[in-house]
């Protein structure tokens, strides 16, 4: 029974491998790759070997690279495609307006903690900043162009998107200007969802 009971000591490894334990190193690991690769050159099995799990982890408590690019990088609790999923349920002429509640709702919900946090990792570290060139203008808005047909310089137009959205977050979360900081959501959608539609969807001549 002794050398039975010893034989199976390994496996608790493999059993505490599903806890925070295995979260919180793949985070750190995550964290550490997506700076030092960009968000294409980080695997998931890279990610995994860093951290000293099984890649399948990365799946079940993550769904995937995007779920724990969202967790490591981003900060925010909504992984990526679901995200995109949620900007794309509607009629293409009031996209604008559901990115500003989707981004509203994901920073107000922590008081602009999140995004405060991101801006600081920007600001401090330019290959924060590459990292999330790459994967909010190549991998979030250019999806969100594609579902909706724009063909017409999907890059400049992804890229005026996120100069509006990020401009209204810093406006909101960093330097707390009022009275934007203090706005309710209709006022900041109505404001703002106009001219981000405008940068996807229409004349930007």
């Amino acid at each position: 029974m002794d050398e039975g009971t010893q034989q199976t000591e390994p496996k608790r490894r493999g059993r505490r491998s599903g806890g925070e334990d295995t979260k919180a190193a793949l985070l750190a690991a995550a964290r550490e790759t997506f700076v030092e690769r960009g968000y294409e050159g980080a695997t998931v099995r890279s990610i995994a070997a860093r951290a000293g799990v099984d890649a399948a982890m990365v799946n079940h408590w993550f769904g995937g690279k995007e779920g724990l690019f969202a967790k490591a990088v981003l900060q925010v609790p909504i992984d990526p495609i679901t995200l995109v999923e949620r900007l794309l349920a509607g009629p293409p002429e009031e996209i604008g307006e559901r990115i500003v509640r989707n981004f509203l709702g994901v920073w107000d919900a922590t008081g602009g903690g999140h995004f405060a946090a991101l801006m600081r990792s920007v600001t401090s570290h330019d290959r924060v900043a590459e990292v999330l060139r790459e994967f909010f203008v190549h991998h979030l808005l250019r999806r969100v162009l594609a579902g909706v047909d724009v063909t017409d310089r999907p890059e400049l137009r992804a890229t005026l998107a996120a100069s509006q959205i990020f401009g209204m977050g810093v406006v909101r979360y960093v330097v707390r200007f009022e009275p934007l900081t203090s706005a309710d959501v209709d006022t900041v959608v109505k404001a703002v969802a106009p001219t981000i539609q405008r940068y996807l969807t229409g004349d930007i001549d």
